[in-house]
């Protein structure tokens, strides 16, 4: 297999208030492709991010998104500042700092700064 690159898609009930919330959360401008209706995409770093107004509902495992951050404990106070409800800051010691919280839509997230 010879990856390219990395789409990650989430299921939004709202496009218009995720695109808001996503573009306040990760300090975005507008999205940088439309490629059909109902769907926005925005480049973070070598991943795409696609958001696509559907059905919400889970089954099965959950997925859980990570971003590697320069530092989880200023990301977190930023984010919670932001209104954003983040959990606890967990320390492994050695390995990483990481957080997780959600997206309006329930879709899980988490910021990880590795030590």
């Amino acid at each position: 297999m010879d990856v390219r690159g990395v789409t990650v898609g989430f299921p939004v009930s709202d496009l218009r208030r995720a695109v808001e919330w996503y573009q306040r959360v990760f300090d975005l401008g507008g999205p940088d492709l439309e490629p059909a209706d109902g769907v926005v995409e925005f480049q973070l770093g070598s991943i795409w991010l696609q958001l696509g107004e559907e059905a919400t509902d889970r089954s099965g495992a959950e997925v859980v998104t990570r971003f590697s951050v320069a530092d989880a404990a200023a990301e977190r106070d930023r984010l919670a500042g932001l209104g954003v409800e983040v959990g606890p800051l967990e320390h492994v010691p050695g390995a990483v700092d990481y957080f997780d919280f959600r997206d309006p839509d329930g879709n899980l997230l988490s910021c990880y700064a590795e030590l």
